[in-house]
């Protein structure tokens, strides 16, 4: 039997009469118990007419009870000539009763006024099937899954609409029925649906949470039709996106539905609905899993290789990349559909990486593979460090999204170290390294390098020399260590950049200097942490 009551008896009976489907009826009377929905349409539908023709039938015996004298005057009277051919007064009524029953609960509605079939012909063992074909089929790794579903936004309104035909009734009676109390199309529809998947999946669980998401989108030609007047009523709510293709998005239509009047919304849109001209279609079911994260340590032995691939123009100019020969062993590895490479910092494509290399982080979008043992991350780091000579990763380990901040967190108060081979016009001398290696805590005035210009926002930005040192190679060449603020251009630094660096090396030294190589020494962030070899 289905969990109703008393009460719900007027909803039911209005609702039927409206055209909403069986399971669109209980949604309305809050049933919450999940096995109502389960049951098969045509049987819920039957179990709502014995209900309503119990009503109806309370009414006769209600009838019967409080006109006994009728009944008395009826047996006084004498016996017509055809006395099997006349019903008893209660049976007459009982007829009378049905037939206005069976005229009113007609058979259910070929679509439903209110989910538009979803919950009727588009949620059942078929669906159930191609959905566990699609998951099979794309070969994914995981142990549960989540049911998404994605409506049209006329559903709303639809909803909206029955809700304030059967709210009237229910007041007038004393009750009340809260709009955020009926039960959602989708939470019906993944209560149907979950067991059925379960089923064809051999097992594997439906729950509420999972990484692995399996979705399906459901559409309707009338959508704009039947929003259509909300953008009359509340244009505010409505306005056009580059990335959505209709402004009637489900929110932008929540939004309007809780900004207009019920006297407003009666006046453009028929209360119940009106019957649909077709019922919904499921659109490719969509199958997604949440990213996994990837971080290391990655060091560059090569003078001639971009961090990212250096396009310019739509133009390449290098053949490879660090991203990129990071990136392709892991993509195939775990099979994911692209990534998000992310770094502490950048060299140029003629700055070695050196030391313990960069601390670098790559989102894995929608991997079909997504778990691996600590030995199996071994042997992938020893593939990306055997495909090319020209980068070296380790510390390659699976990371949590929120360890990803921890890359970025305080990056300017952080410290690096470089080593530059610097050319000079004169000669140097012992007092100028002497010089040099006694600076401590220098501050730079940096305005926007010219050769990042294009990328970056023209400022003047404070960074910090912490120490340098001189090593000695000849008259004109030295290598200077340095130990700077992250984020200090150390090339503008050693040159001057058209005096856009001040101080720099030109003016401690009052001679012209140039930058020959750099190397980058040491990224000193602590993450991620250190696997031993």
């Amino acid at each position: 039997m289905l969990p109703l009551k008393e009460k719900d008896k007027p909803i039911v009976e209005k609702l039927l009469t409206a055209g909403c489907c069986a399971r669109c009826v209980l949604r309305f009377c809050c049933v919450s118990v999940q096995a109502a929905y389960r049951q098969a349409q045509h049987e819920t539908l039957k179990e709502l007419q014995t209900f309503i023709m119990e009503k109806e039938n309370n009414k006769v015996q209600d009838s019967a009870d409080i006109k006994p004298h009728d009944t008395e005057l009826s047996q006084t009277v004498e016996d017509p000539p055809c006395k099997r051919a006349k019903l008893d007064p209660i049976e007459a009524v009982q007829s009378e009763t049905d037939a206005a029953a069976m005229v009113t609960l007609k058979k259910e509605p070929s679509v439903c006024v209110v989910c538009l079939g979803i919950l009727q012909d588009l949620c059942g063992p078929d669906q159930a099937v191609k959905m566990a074909e699609t998951v099979k089929a794309q070969n994914y790794e995981f142990d549960t899954l989540v049911l998404s579903v994605s409506l049209p936004a006329q559903l709303c309104v639809r909803e909206h609409s029955c809700w304030l035909h059967v709210k009237k009734e229910v007041r007038q009676k004393g009750l009340v029925l809260d709009k955020d109390d009926v039960i959602q199309v989708k939470e019906a529809f993944k209560w149907i649906m979950q067991g059925l998947v379960t089923r064809q999946l051999e097992g594997v669980a439906v729950v509420s949470k999972s990484p692995f998401e399996v979705g399906v989108e459901f559409t309707h030609p009338d959508t704009e039709s039947d929003c259509h007047f909300l953008a009359k009523c509340c244009p505010d709510c409505f306005r056009p996106t580059k990335n959505k293709q209709s402004v009637f998005t489900r929110m932008a239509v929540v939004k309007a539905l809780e900004k207009i009047s019920d006297g407003k919304f009666l006046e453009h849109y028929p209360c119940p609905p009106s019957e649909p001209s077709g019922s919904c279609t499921p659109q490719d079911i969509q199958c997604l899993h949440v990213s996994v994260f990837i971080a290391g340590r990655y060091n560059k032995f090569c003078r001639s290789l971009p961090q990212t691939p250096w396009v310019i123009d739509g133009e390449r100019r290098m053949e490879s990349s660090v991203e990129e020969l990071i990136a392709a062993p892991i993509l195939s590895a775990f099979r994911a559909d692209g990534f998000n490479f992310s770094s502490s910092g950048r060299e140029d494509v003629d700055v070695r990486t050196l030391g313990n290399g960069r601390p670098f982080a790559m989102e894995l979008l929608n991997p079909h593979r997504s778990r691996f043992s600590k030995v199996e991350m071994k042997q992938l780091q020893e593939t990306i460090n055997k495909s090319s000579d020209k980068i070296r990763v380790r510390d390659l380990q699976i990371v949590t999204r929120e360890a990803m901040s921890r890359m970025k967190e305080g990056e300017e108060e952080k410290t690096k170290s470089y080593t530059a081979l610097v050319w000079t016009q004169k000669s140097i001398e012992n007092e100028d390294i002497s010089f040099i290696n006694d600076i401590k805590d220098l501050t730079l005035d940096q305005k926007t390098p010219l050769r990042v210009l294009h990328r970056r926002a023209l400022a003047i930005r404070q960074r910090v020399i912490h120490s340098m040192n001189v090593r000695f190679v000849d008259s004109h060449h030295f290598y200077l260590g340095l130990k700077t603020q992250a984020g200090t251009y150390i090339k503008e630094f050693v040159h001057g950049d058209f005096g856009r660096t001040k101080p720099n090396l030109c003016q401690l030294l009052k001679t012209d200097t140039d930058i020959l190589e750099l190397d980058v020494e040491s990224v000193d962030v602590d993450w991620p942490p250190p696997i031993p070899e």
